[in-house]
């Protein structure tokens, strides 16, 4: 055990969190004052670019870390949790954790250690060359947040500032000093920080200053509890290398050869980041309350798990290989399934689900917190669990219908009795509620409408029901099953098709055009070259598609019931760029794809959406982006591969 490790932490400061009684403001202005020093940002631009940040994690958590050094989003232990650094929704209020250099005009710049999720943040300037090597080591008891310094060239001096805010900045702690060892203490948690060089107290953490020569190194060591011990560099170095490792062997199990390898696996990494273990579940994105629009309120909670991201995930990773993953994510399809109870009426299925049993998808505002660049109101929980959301069902059981296919390879284990019973009263609920009008894909908050969009989910349901039914010799309801899934392809053609604008359109009655019916010909509800299709695609490309960025679709033609506009949302672009390849029109679909690429942030990472000046929007990194971006790549290079012939 490192020496030192056992000696008492003397020195205890008390930090009242901001808002609270007694020292909130005073303790409020020093945090703002310290974040201006310490990040070298100035008022203007004291939150950093969502873009400027890289991700490391876990499969349980993540952290944000930005080009400046600082982490500025962290949430312990599993996604869901409250944040101990939320500077990226209020640099006052937040907390943060930053190391970096203390000259002025150091250049940044960031990168993956190749094929995998330890993140290297290099700083460059005139006293030498030195790197932060951030990463989270994968499958131990205790979560730790790792970061080494290195001095590559020259001479560097650093500061280094850690200074949390429990439970989102509401609860206040006390911090203990001993040696090079803290302890963060607050009424409902306890951080300890292992440091190799000694520690000072400041307001609310501690600090310290130390100069690095070339070849030196130094680890520190972020985790729960009350010890944590210093790390020695052969320890650290050692530690690092099995992260690099389990990452390494991970992406190996790819098979994607195609044209954008780098980028496709990045996305792949992504997603396996935005994974929690211990269910399998994959969270829409790690970060809440990232705006859609800055300074409006389409603020959202992504820390859960939306059945339709997560049936899309199966899908995306098949692509490039990895069979293996369905047995990982079958976990939360059964957790999914235990859920699934007896109804008066209501969806037995909800839209969002958390990590695990145990989450609280309650939606609450945190009135304390300013919001990302001022962006009020910051949201945790997402209301929209409570939605009804019909298109999930279709989302689920093209799950089932492709994890049965990979079953029957051998990956995987079919549906047992048990299991298929609870699909099939789900499908007969289904045949007594499709006709519903619904919150759709959108979540709208305005009332309920018959979209498109989920009559060809449905549709969906139906569809793969009855392939899974059939192939196995399950006992189904196959005539009605057969007769509602008929019925709902003859009402999308029906009504959900505008013969004056010569395409299908959000909702009944409507003439307004919306980016999900995208998904038309990828679940091959119709052909990507039928007339009614291309039709569709020209009318989508002409009113939604602006240079290549595709919106959902217009709010003020179709109001949502929120305030403000938004930015164009990523995954779409990518959906269009894989129905221009389907439907032959390669070259368009190449340039657009090309573009998109350009759209990212320089590790590869996408938000959910992007904004009129191409800024990310919208909570980071989103995982149905993502997705949607593998199987744009994958579809797009075998048709590049092989010619004009349409799919």
């Amino acid at each position: 055990m490192t020496a030192g490790h056992d000696r008492p932490l003397a020195h205890t400061e008390r930090f009242v969190a901001a808002g609270a009684p007694a020292l909130g403001a005073h303790a409020s202005t020093i945090a703002t004052d310290r974040v201006g020093e310490a990040t070298g940002r100035s008022d203007a631009s004291a939150f950093l670019p969502i873009a400027e940040h890289g991700v490391v994690g876990d499969m349980h958590s993540v952290a944000l870390v930005g080009t400046d050094g600082t982490i500025d989003w962290y949430c312990p232990d599993r996604f869901d949790a409250p944040s101990v650094f939320g500077a990226l929704l209020d640099p006052a209020r937040g907390g943060h954790y930053r190391i970096a250099p203390t000259s002025p005009g150091a250049q940044a710049k960031q990168l993956y250690f190749p094929d995998t999720n330890v993140l290297i943040t290099r700083f460059l300037s005139s006293e030498g060359v030195g790197e932060i090597q951030d990463f989270m080591p994968v499958g131990r008891s205790q979560q730790q947040l790792v970061r080494r310094v290195v001095a590559v060239r020259g001479s560097m001096t650093y500061r280094l500032e850690l200074e949390p805010r429990f439970n989102y900045g509401r609860d206040d702690h006390e911090v203990a000093i001993g040696g090079n060892h803290a302890r963060f203490t607050s009424s409902g948690a306890t951080m300890s920080f292992a440091s190799p060089v000694a520690l000072r107290a400041t307001a609310a953490g501690v600090t310290s200053d130390f100069t690095l020569d070339a070849g030196h190194s130094r680890t520190f060591v972020l985790q729960g509890g009350d010890h944590a011990s210093v790390l020695g560099e052969e320890q650290s170095e050692g530690l690092m290398r099995a992260t690099i490792a389990y990452w390494r062997d991970w992406i190996s199990k790819s098979d994607y050869v195609g044209r954008w390898r780098e980028r496709v696996h990045r996305s792949a990494l992504t997603l396996r980041l935005l994974t929690y273990a211990p269910t399998g579940a994959i969270v829409a994105a790690p970060t809440t309350s990232l705006p859609e629009h800055l300074g409006g309120t389409r603020n959202w909670d992504y820390r859960y798990a939306w059945i339709r991201d997560f049936a899309f995930s199966l899908y995306a990773l098949v692509r490039l290989g990895f069979t293996d993953e369905a047995r990982e994510l079958n976990g939360f399809s059964r957790l999914v399934a235990l859920s699934v109870t007896p109804t008066n009426g209501t969806s037995p299925l909800r839209p969002i689900y958390g990590v695990d049993e145990h989450a609280d998808t309650t939606e609450r505002t945190l009135d304390h917190l300013s919001g990302y660049q001022n962006s009020a109101p910051v949201r945790i929980g997402n209301a929209a669990g409570d939605q009804l959301q019909l298109d999930i069902y279709g989302a689920l059981f093209d799950f089932i219908y492709l994890f049965e296919q990979l079953a029957l390879q051998g990956h995987g284990q079919l549906i047992d009795y048990e299991g298929w019973r609870v699909l099939a009263a789900l499908v007969d609920w289904l045949s007594e509620h499709w006709q519903e009008p619904d919150d759709g894909i959108w979540e709208v908050r305005n009332g309920r409408r018959r979209f498109t969009y989920s009559r060809l989910m449905c549709w969906v349901a139906f569809d793969r029901a009855i392939r899974i039914a059939v192939r196995r010799a399950l006992p189904a309801d196959l005539a009605r099953w057969t007769r509602e899934r008929d019925t709902i392809f003859a009402w999308i053609m029906e009504r959900g098709w505008n013969e004056h604008r010569k395409a299908f359109v959000q909702c009944e009655d409507s003439d307004v055009l919306d980016a999900s019916l995208l998904l038309m010909p990828l679940v091959h509800f119709i052909a990507p070259t039928d007339p009614r299709w291309l039709s569709t695609l020209d009318a989508i490309g002409r009113e939604l598609v602006a240079d290549s960025l595709v919106y959902r679709y217009d709010p003020e033609l179709a109001p949502d019931g929120l305030d403000g506009g938004e930015g164009t949302f990523s995954m779409c672009t990518f959906w269009y760029v894989e129905c221009l390849a389907r439907s032959g029109r390669l070259e368009d679909a190449q340039l657009i794809f090309e573009k998109m690429l350009t759209y990212s942030n320089h590790l590869g990472l996408y938000s959910e959406e992007i904004g009129e000046s191409g800024e990310l929007l919208g909570n980071f990194p989103q995982a149905f982006t993502h997705l949607a971006m593998i199987s744009a790549a994958v579809n797009l290079d075998q048709h590049l591969s092989r010619g004009l012939r349409p799919r």
